[in-house]
């Protein structure tokens, strides 16, 4: 669960699920991380850098590692010089897929019907 925030006794007081799901996927790079993940199954961490170029190392780390504390991820390292990291979905983390895939088709259409209205192609 998440850290309790300022206002925020613990997360029992979050006003509905929906602000805690908010809250656990907050920032620009956790969904770009959970849907790779999803078509990829399996993504060792340099892979992360090549299939999301802009996101710097320091970014990818906190991320992954927020993800990994709400068990939306799991981490496995093998015991290599240097040592190989993979990163895959938890179940938790596929219950999130079908949500994701419905905001991929809300965000298509969105733009379909923007680009309609404005007289753009």
């Amino acid at each position: 669960m998440p850290d309790s925030r300022e206002h925020k006794v613990s997360c029992s007081n979050y006003q509905c699920e929906i602000e805690l799901t908010l809250e656990i996927l907050r920032g620009k790079w956790k969904a770009l991380i959970i849907w790779n993940l999803h078509l990829h199954e399996i993504i060792r961490y340099n892979e992360f850098r090549r299939l999301i170029p802009s996101i710097t190392q320091k970014m990818l780390t906190q991320q992954l590692r927020e993800l990994e504390k709400y068990e939306i991820v799991s981490r496995k390292v093998y015991p290599t010089v240097p040592p190989m990291v993979e990163y895959q979905l938890t179940q938790i983390g596929q219950d999130l897929i079908p949500i994701m895939d419905a905001m991929d088709r809300w965000g298509k259409n969105y733009v379909k019907k923007y680009n309609d209205t404005n007289g753009l192609k």
